[in-house]
């Protein structure tokens, strides 16, 4: 997508804080975080959320957990703990269209996220 701030990330158009990146998958510092620790781990494909997944790209979520698995380790949040979230639709908080996963952690985080 031309105009998806994620994808021309992805493309190396627009910087980032990067963490990690194989062939599938980027993960970068949020620029707004929300925790001590707070990744976003991205697929370099355009999909715009959960609901866009199918039979066709669901594999991309094996890439993106084992990143997430990658990423906590190596901030060294993978021991006490984090939290793993997707926003979908504006009424779930998405305002990125391009499917993501925020890995929060480095503080005991509460419940209900509001």
């Amino acid at each position: 997508m031309s105009n998806c701030i994620f994808c021309k990330i992805a493309n190396g158009e627009i910087p980032c804080s990067k963490v990690y990146e194989d062939e599938n998958v980027l993960a970068f510092n949020d620029i707004n975080p929300e925790a001590p620790v707070h990744i976003l781990v991205i697929p370099k494909q355009h999909i715009q959320s959960v609901m866009d997944l199918n039979d066709k790209n669901i594999s991309i979520t094996l890439d993106i957990f084992n990143a997430i698995k990658k990423v906590a380790a190596q901030a060294g949040i993978d021991k006490d703990g984090f939290r793993v979230v997707t926003n979908i639709g504006a009424n779930g908080g998405q305002t990125v269209g391009h499917l993501h996963y925020h890995v929060l952690g480095g503080r005991s985080l509460q419940w209900p996220p509001g």
